[in-house]
């Protein structure tokens, strides 16, 4: 019989966890230690996600998983449906479920029990979206063996509990994100055969994708991207590690040229030194095998600015005097611009002010558009009223 931690200790562990962590891939370490005293588990993923696509960014840990199958993984996402997808979960009350729940306890309804859980010894899923307000910061898989028993409604919601502080904390991550900043860097493109295998590569993609944040992979122990790496198959080469970020990128273009999804493949994702990186994906017509382009770049501060925006959970008013600020205005013209009163504005900019970390307009452009941004379409905006 498996023992769980009490109740009402868990989610406060697991929120002291969350607080206490140095870093994203401490955090998700020790969160993986305190979940699995409440909701055991063989098996797992946790992946930090783009709220506008959900696609997997940073951070990330996989346990107990096959690293063979992290293509067809994500193309039966996009491709297959199935029961609870991330997408689907994302907009239920509670975005929590198991897979022996949704299919009546016949798993085998499944394609991805069929195909990726059977074939590793899993016999239950325990799929979560991290939330926060209306975005998703994170998701999560726990797989359980044949010899335990299925998850139960206890662990759907000890797991719905921790879903927006687990939320927060991601979202804090992306708020911390390093200033980007005008580059003269050159595109990197990457080619990739349907199976996400990397056959193709310039100089600058491979430069790039050195970059991409750590990721804590089937041991635990941080590597580049994890142990997903893919040969370029020339003698003398050295072997490219892909993560699977790219590779759910990769399979989502493909879901796009197949109908299955709605473009564009594009993701949004920070590296190692907090540079943030925009990649594009698209099958190329007419090519036997329908290969897949990726083009690696550094992110334009328009790209980044809405994630930024969203991650410092500003309100709907709130947005709206930014916006006015990022323009060069004043308070009274803002105040004429949203229909409020001189003295509101005030407050919901001192409001911004506190949650963004920063005591003058100049700052606050400063730290949510790029330098180069800001000084080419917001001179003045650094005035007080």
């Amino acid at each position: 019989m498996r023992t769980r931690a009490p109740a009402s200790r868990a989610p406060v562990a697991v929120e002291r966890a969350c607080a206490e962590a140095q870093g994203a891939d401490e955090m998700l370490e020790a969160v993986a230690v305190e979940v699995a005293k409440a909701t055991p588990f063989d098996a797992s993923l946790w992946l930090g996600v783009d709220p506008a696509t959900l696609l997997p960014t940073a951070p990330g840990r996989i346990t107990g998983i096959e690293s063979s199958g992290c293509s067809p993984y994500w193309s039966r996402e996009f491709q297959v449906q199935d029961a609870n997808l991330f997408r689907d979960l994302a907009r239920l009350p509670v975005p929590v479920a198991t897979l022996r729940t949704a299919t009546d306890d016949q798993p085998v309804r499944s394609a991805r029990y069929r195909e990726f859980m059977e074939p590793q010894g899993f016999d239950d899923e325990l799929r979560a979206v991290f939330r926060s307000g209306d975005n998703a910061w994170g998701v999560l898989g726990l797989y359980r063996e044949k010899n335990r028993p299925p998850f139960d409604a206890d662990d759907v919601a000890f797991i719905n509990a921790i879903s927006a502080p687990l939320a927060n904390r991601l979202r804090t991550y992306v708020a911390a994100a390093a200033p980007w900043l005008a580059t003269s860097a050159a595109p990197g493109l990457l080619m990739f055969t349907p199976d996400a295998t990397l056959v193709s590569s310039n100089a600058e993609a491979t430069g790039w994708l050195e970059q991409l944040s750590t990721f804590r992979g089937h041991s635990g122990e941080a590597s580049p991207s994890s142990d997903w790496i893919r040969s370029l198959g020339e003698p003398g080469v050295p072997d490219i590690c892909v993560p699977p970020a790219l590779i759910a990128l990769i399979a989502r273009a493909q879901a796009v040229a197949a109908g299955h999804e709605r473009g564009p493949a594009r993701l949004r994702l920070r590296s190692r030194g907090g540079r943030w990186l925009v990649l594009h994906a698209s099958c190329l017509e007419g090519v036997a095998g329908s290969m897949v382009a990726v083009m690696i770049e550094p992110a334009k501060s328009a790209e980044i600015a809405p994630i930024i925006i969203e991650a410092y959970a500003l309100t709907t008013r709130e947005r709206d005097v930014v916006r006015g600020i990022a323009q060069g205005l004043s308070t009274a013209e803002i105040a004429s611009e949203v229909f409020l009163s001189p003295h509101t504005v005030r407050d919901y900019v001192k409001s911004v002010f506190d949650k963004v970390g920063v005591s003058s307009r100049g700052e606050l452009v400063a730290k949510l558009f790029a330098e180069h941004y800001y000084d080419a379409l917001h001179a003045g905006v650094g005035h007080g009223d």
